[in-house]
């Protein structure tokens, strides 16, 4: 191979493969074509032909404006208030897809760059890594390599990540994310009349649960100083990646194949983003999880507050809908790891009941009204060490 080949493009000399070379990172640091077809693929092609059952459209239609009305009245909030009226809009899990990579797109594009300008030997100045200087003509072209193929890896994980979240998510909070535009929930009935079916729940009844958690998630969500503070500690998150193609390689020698079943293997080493993206966790990252993590508890257990105090009124209390979800919750899959490693975002056991621990302590000393200054004062978010000591957060608000 000549020299010549040893560059952004490490098959330069070779015309066939440096055409593929060029098509699969032509769309910039992120391949979103690559990411659409892998997401309408992990949801499988019959869910990507079959439309949403009118019956089932209208039925969450009717009970929208009663959910969206109890959860206003708990939250102490105008649900419209942070734009037009709330659009309600069932969507299939392949319009699910659409959707979310539409959303998300600058989150990840952010999450694109960063492992691409690390991929090509720049620090985080953008000026070139003075290490990639002493590394050796095979370590040079493997990251050359890696800069290459980083767009179409990327946007294999995120359309298969985003595609396997499609096949089971009830709405667009899923995923603890804000989303634009703020005057649109979605909901997917397929999905949440299939899993009342698995569990054997009242389907009208589980339908009003989900609107009453998307409306909740909405609600808390679209609070500014909430919103921002959430986006600020992803994004950060995201900027902080480091990707280290010799850690990549170190992991791929310590994976072990099973021979029974190879095309399994495969696909569990392709899920895995340090093996995939050479996406390591970094120092800066470590760092900043404390602030995120207590952020996440904070937002669950209120989440999950609210939305318990709306169902006792609606449903009678709805603690088998509520326990079969938050169980299904905190059981990762493949595609929740990815988006924990990803993103930042993450549903453990610990993190739930540290969010449930935190609100309980705050209405054992104080009343609800208090524990919604969350939502009012942009200083009333509390910090790690309040999360776990909420008299120290009341005492802080002048609330105790």
């Amino acid at each position: 191979m000549s020299d010549g080949g040893i560059g952004d493009n490490p098959f330069g000399g070779l015309p066939f493969f440096g055409d593929m070379m060029k098509a699969m990172s032509g769309q910039g640091p992120l391949n979103w074509d690559i990411a659409r077809q892998f997401a309408l693929t992990g949801i499988g092609s019959d869910s990507a032909t079959v439309n949403v059952d009118p019956a089932a459209r209208i039925a969450l239609e009717q009970l929208s404006p009663i959910a969206q009305m109890h959860v206003a009245d708990v939250l102490g909030l105008d649900l419209g208030s942070f734009g037009d009226s709330i659009s309600l809009q069932s969507v299939t899990p392949a319009q699910w897809c659409h959707f979310t990579l539409d959303a998300y797109k600058p989150l990840f594009n952010e999450l694109a760059q960063a492992l691409s300008e690390a991929a090509n030997g720049e620090n985080s100045d953008g000026e070139a890594d003075s290490e990639l200087e002493s590394l050796d003509p095979m370590m040079a072209m493997m990251r050359s390599l890696s800069g290459a193929m980083a767009p179409a890896m990327l946007g294999m994980a995120v359309g298969s990540m985003v595609g396997q979240l499609a096949g089971k998510a009830f709405g667009q909070y899923d995923l603890l994310l804000p989303r634009e535009p703020r005057n649109r929930v979605l909901v997917v009935p397929s999905n949440i009349d299939a899993f009342a079916n698995d569990w054997s729940l009242p389907v009208q009844d589980m339908r009003m649960w989900v609107l009453v958690r998307e409306f909740v998630s909405h609600g808390v969500l679209c609070v500014p100083h909430i919103r921002e503070a959430l986006l600020r500690a992803v994004e950060l998150h995201v900027k902080a990646f480091r990707p280290d193609p010799g850690a990549a390689f170190e992991r791929m020698n310590d994976f072990e194949m099973d021979p029974s079943n190879p095309m399994g293997a495969i696909q569990e080493a392709f899920s895995n983003p340090e093996i995939l993206l050479g996406a390591v966790i970094s120092p800066e990252q470590e760092a900043m999880m404390p602030t995120l993590d207590a952020l996440l508890a904070t937002l669950v257990g209120l989440i999950d507050w609210a939305v318990d105090a709306v169902a006792q009124r609606l449903l009678g209390g709805a603690t088998p809908i509520a326990e079969a979800v938050r169980r299904r919750r905190i059981e990762a899959s493949t595609a929740d790891r990815f988006v924990e490693h990803l993103l930042g975002i993450h549903y453990t056991r610990a993190l739930v009941n540290r969010g449930r621990a935190f609100v309980d302590g705050v209405l054992q000393r104080s009343t609800p009204e208090n524990l919604l200054r969350l939502l009012q004062q942009p200083d009333a978010l509390p910090t790690p060490a309040e999360v776990d000591a909420p008299g120290l957060w009341l005492a802080r608000l002048g609330l105790d």
